[in-house]
Order: structure tokens, then C-alpha cells, then sequence
């Protein structure tokens, strides 16, 4: 009995802790839990990719993108939209197939989602937002529902020909997990999904508006947090980064996972990895402090990790095990190649010293890798322009298969209160708010 307690409590603290304090011995005795160690998915994008080096007399569109100056243009036309990002609609012509070869979504699929916490209904309306329900635990799920809409509002309110936007109803989760929410078999929009769980769709996460607190503010993704990458970056060629792999995290978050990492990279030269402890900011590094390296590690969580979107704004070398869990822009993520942005390794990270070895060795590849990434996401596909395109394509792909009985054209009809009404409500009436009980 005494070793069967301390067999339990070892598993326990193995698990639990975040520090780097857990035997490399014990880390292989964890089990993978939700990690699912074995399985990964693939992205097969490379075609999208080799769009972009077409030249002019190849490109069928009258107009190439340019960095400088479209990508903070949130009111482009479709035509634009296509031809400046090709493969960034992936996810959303997969949900349009999907629920095609299960006739539609009607009324009824919404009924028969349940609100739970993490989760808000809304629609739009004659190219209005309105909030019909919504269902928090606490501030932080409060604060990501109101930056998913908030960044909805802003390409709404950017649209020249709002008209032209179909009227629609949604429900989305702002939970890590689709499980979390039982939302698998429902038409739920969700932050990121397993290949397995393939009725929901694929929307940007809430850092796309604004991720912090006034603990750790990070700001706007696409401004202040960027703006402070470009500061760091600003004169510091690739090859003047320190030559090292830098990663920081929670342990507790995947410990299986993430302690592999930590074991492997631990006495290597190479090696920047630590936990990180927030009650103490123990081994702290601002997002754009990761930009002083020249190779970055990305490890999921519980779930997908919202920091790869900061790490790739990076120009630095991504390396990433392979990943169980997709977001809207992973598509473009590409492993080998001349578009090559990205490395990739096992998820056990048995094959990291070669891949670092060989990566230290020919340092014009690393540039390649990591200047390949910084074109594909950080002036590309994670831009403004990017972020209001795939909006629009999803509100498009989502009309495309909605039918029944939604009341969306009746005159007059009122389906929810209209967002910035619902800004001005006090923080505890967002947490449970419905628009039947408000009324």
C-alpha cells in the first residue's frame, strides 16, 4: 500500500509540477493523458505556397500583393482576397463540404448545441452584429468572447458593401478543446480542432483583437505586439541572434510533452529551455524576447498554443514537434522544401539534436527557413488583410450551407442585441446573458 501511495503521488507531482524538477525517468512513466502522444496531423499546403512566386505574366489576377501596401487593408474586394492569399481558405472549404454532404445547417443543428460556459450564440443581421446569448465561467472567458466579436465588428464596420454580407446565425466556443464544450458532431466555430473533428469550423483566436491583462499585457496582435517584435528586430541581421533554441512554458500544461523537451535540450550548448513560473515570473522572456534567438520551440498545451502566431512574427527558425491540433493558418505551414518555414521534429523530440546539429551547421538554410517564415506569416497570412479576408470567406462558406427555417429575413425581426449595446453592459451581465431574458 505505501508503494502503490507513492507510486500515485510521484504520477501526481510528476504532472502537476512546473519546475524543472521531475526525472527523466519519471517523465517517461507519465502518462500521455490528453496529448495522445501517437497521433499528429500533416499538412499537405505546399501548393498554396508555390502560388506565390508566380510571376506577373502567370498570375491571372490583375494585382499582386505587396506587403507595404496591403497588409493592413481590411476592406479588400473577394477577387483580392483570393489572389493575394491562396490556401488560407483550406478549412473552411473542408466545413463547406462537410455539412453539404449532410444537407445544411438549420435552425434545429443550433437548438440542439448546448450553451455551455465558454461559449456565445450571435448573428448578423443587414450587415449588423448582434449577441443572442452568451455563457462565461469567469472574466477570462468574458474577455475572449468579447475580443472574438470585437474583431468581427471591426471587418464588419471595414466592409464598403455591407449589404452584400448574408444575414447569418452562429455559435462559437472559446474553449482550448472542442471536448471541452462537447461541440464534436455540432456546427460550432471553435479556436482549433483535432483532424478527427471535423463538424466544427475554424476561427482566429482571440489574440488576433488583443491578448493581456495588466499583469502582462501583450497587446493587439497585429500592432502593439508586433511593433515591439520589429523594435527588437530593428539592425539585428539573422546570423547576429543568439545561436541557441529558446523556448519557455508550463510544464503542467502537457507534461509528457513538454517535459521531453526539457529533458533533451537540457545539457545541450544549444539549449535555452526552461519552465516558466508566473508566480514568481521565474525564467521570464517577453514574447518579443524570443526574437533575439535564432531558433524558437513551439509545444502545445492542453490544446492547441496560442503563442505560435507571436513566434512566428518572429524571423527566427520554428521548430515544432509534430502537431495534433490545426488552426485556421496551419495550412501553410510547410516542413521541407524551398518554401520550407518551418522544421519540424517527433513529438518526443528524439530527433532535436540532429535537427539543431544540422541546422547549426548550415546556417544559410536556417536563414532561408526563417526568412521563408517570416514572408508566409508575419507580411502574409497573418496580417490584417489576412485576418479580414478569411472572415469574410467564413461568413460566406457558413451562409453557403445554412438553410431552414432561420428568421433572418423577416422585416423587423429582432434576433439579438446589437454588439455595442452589449459592450456597454456591466462585466457580470456578460458572463450569462441571454436576449430573450433581456428583452
Amino acid at each position: 500500500m505505501v508503494i502503490f501511495a507513492a507510486f500515485v503521488y510521484l504520477m501526481w507531482f510528476g504532472m502537476n509540477s512546473d519546475r524543472d524538477n521531475v526525472h527523466p525517468l519519471l517523465t517517461q512513466l507519465i502518462p500521455a493523458g490528453h496529448c495522445t502522444c501517437q497521433t499528429s496531423t500533416s499538412f499537405q499546403c505546399s501548393d498554396c505556397l508555390s502560388c506565390l512566386t508566380l510571376d506577373a505574366s502567370e498570375n491571372t489576377s490583375t494585382q499582386t500583393y505587396d506587403y507595404h501596401r496591403d497588409a493592413h487593408n481590411i476592406s479588400l474586394e473577394k477577387d483580392q482576397c483570393n489572389a493575394f492569399f491562396p490556401g488560407l481558405y483550406k478549412d473552411i472549404h473542408r466545413g463547406v463540404e462537410y455539412w453539404t454532404k449532410r444537407a445544411s445547417i438549420t435552425t434545429k443543428d443550433l437548438k440542439d448545441t448546448p450553451l455551455q460556459k465558454g461559449m456565445a450564440r450571435a448573428s448578423i443581421y443587414n450587415g449588423e452584429l448582434y449577441v443572442i446569448a452568451t455563457c462565461a465561467k469567469g472574466e477570462d472567458h468574458r474577455r475572449k468572447i468579447v475580443a472574438t466579436l470585437s474583431a468581427m465588428y471591426r471587418i464588419l464596420s471595414a466592409t464598403p458593401n455591407r449589404a452584400a454580407i448574408p444575414n447569418i446565425e452562429f455559435i462559437f466556443s472559446v474553449e482550448d478543446r472542442v471536448d471541452d464544450v462537447n461541440a464534436n458532431g455540432h456546427a460550432v466555430w471553435v479556436y482549433s480542432r483535432k483532424a478527427t473533428e471535423e463538424s466544427v469550423w475554424l476561427i482566429l483566436d482571440f489574440g488576433f483583437w488583443s491578448w493581456g491583462h495588466l499583469s502582462n499585457d501583450i497587446g493587439p496582435y497585429y500592432t502593439q505586439a508586433m511593433d515591439k517584435v520589429l523594435a527588437t528586430e530593428s539592425g539585428v541581421s539573422f546570423h547576429a541572434k543568439e545561436k541557441k533554441l529558446v523556448w519557455r512554458g508550463k510544464p503542467s500544461f502537457a507534461p509528457k510533452l513538454r517535459r521531453a523537451l526539457l529533458d533533451i535540450a537540457r545539457s545541450k550548448k544549444w539549449g535555452d529551455v526552461k519552465e516558466l513560473d508566473w508566480s514568481r515570473k521565474a525564467n521570464f522572456l517577453s514574447m518579443e524576447g524570443h526574437c533575439r534567438y535564432m531558433f524558437i520551440a513551439h509545444v502545445e498545451g492542453r490544446a492547441y498554443s496560442a503563442s505560435l502566431k507571436y513566434r512566428q512574427a518572429c524571423r527566427s527558425v520554428i521548430i515544432a514537434h509534430k502537431l495534433q491540433y490545426i488552426q485556421h493558418h496551419h495550412y501553410l505551414l510547410t516542413s521541407s522544401g524551398p518554401h520550407q518555414n518551418y522544421v519540424e521534429v517527433e513529438r518526443d523530440f528524439s530527433d532535436l539534436p540532429e535537427a539543431m546539429d544540422s541546422l547549426l551547421q548550415t546556417p544559410r538554410k536556417a536563414e532561408r527557413i526563417a526568412n521563408n517564415n517570416i514572408k508566409t506569416f508575419r507580411e502574409r497570412y497573418l496580417t490584417p488583410a489576412a485576418e479580414a479576408c478569411y472572415w469574410q470567406e467564413l461568413w460566406d462558406g457558413w451562409a453557403e450551407v445554412s438553410r431552414g427555417d432561420i428568421e433572418r429575413d423577416v422585416p423587423g425581426y429582432k434576433r439579438g442585441l446589437r454588439f455595442e449595446s452589449f459592450l456597454l453592459l456591466g462585466s457580470g451581465d456578460m458572463l450569462r446573458f441571454s436576449f430573450s431574458e433581456y428583452e
